[in-house]
């Protein structure tokens, strides 16, 4: 498969709740695809899950950013931009491997991403902004009080293809994010969509929406799900073994997962 020549989005749901997906084999399965996506031989693909408790620590990461003491979570250090963040359960998990067009353009490819968690954030009644100067997607202050991030975006991008991605906070335990300065910003604080409209919106009820929105954005209106359960084409042969929400992403030649 050449890599401009399939340019649909194959959505691959891994494990939710009680069978959310440790972070370091989320990491080794985006690093399996980004090699194969890199090859050319498979399409554009995302992958959507919930982590259990984890804080990854990205290049920037200061150290008075980072928890004092045990924060009750592993600390992570990844490859992405950005400083440190926290993922966990009530928060969903979107890992676009997706080659970018020549020339490449990384903050046209983040504004993308931005705008995939602004749309998804409209739809349950929550306006959501970019923030000038910082990544992500933001419900404004009022009344004197600090702007909240609802959505985090941290990516790398190596020989054209992606990796990392976006984290949408549905109805997590914003406690977690007091353990260390998120993002490394001091003057603004964290939300949830449960936070915001005062309801219980969790993430099965978020996922088929950012689906939806990843489709139009990142997929171009042409997702695919590795299972083939929906949208405008068939599945996509990911070699996956997709069974109760779990995936296991194909392996590269030469390696396991």
């Amino acid at each position: 498969m050449d890599r401009e020549a399939d340019r649909s989005l194959a959505i691959v749901r891994l494990g939710f709740g009680a069978g959310a997906v440790p972070y370091p084999q989320a990491l080794q399965w985006q690093r399996a695809l980004h090699e194969r996506r890199v090859a050319g031989e498979i399409p554009d693909t995302c992958l959507l899950l919930e982590h259990p408790p984890v804080y990854t620590a990205g290049k920037r990461t200061s150290p008075l950013d980072r928890p004092a003491g045990d924060p009750g979570a592993p600390v992570i250090e990844v490859d992405r931009g950005g400083k440190i963040t926290w993922h966990g359960p009530g928060q969903i998990v979107g890992y676009p491997i997706v080659a970018l067009g020549e020339p490449v353009d990384v903050v046209a490819y983040v504004r993308a991403t931005e705008e995939v968690m602004i749309r998804t954030c409209a739809d349950f009644g929550v306006t959501a902004v970019r923030v000038e100067g910082r990544s992500g997607a933001w419900v404004r202050g009022t009344g004197g009080g600090p702007d909240r991030k609802i959505g985090a975006v941290g990516i790398r991008v190596a020989r054209g293809v992606t990796m990392h991605g976006i984290a949408v906070n549905c109805d997590c335990d914003l406690s977690w994010y007091d353990r260390v300065v998120p993002c490394g910003i001091s003057d603004a604080s964290t939300t949830s969509l449960s936070a915001e409209t005062g309801a219980s919106i969790g993430v099965p009820a978020v996922l088929p929406v950012i689906e939806r929105h990843l489709a139009d954005i990142v997929g171009h209106g042409r997702a695919r799900p590795a299972d083939g359960s929906r949208r405008e084409a068939t599945a996509v042969p990911l070699e996956a073994d997709v069974t109760e929400g779990r995936a296991a992403p194909p392996t590269t030649p030469g390696q396991t997962t």
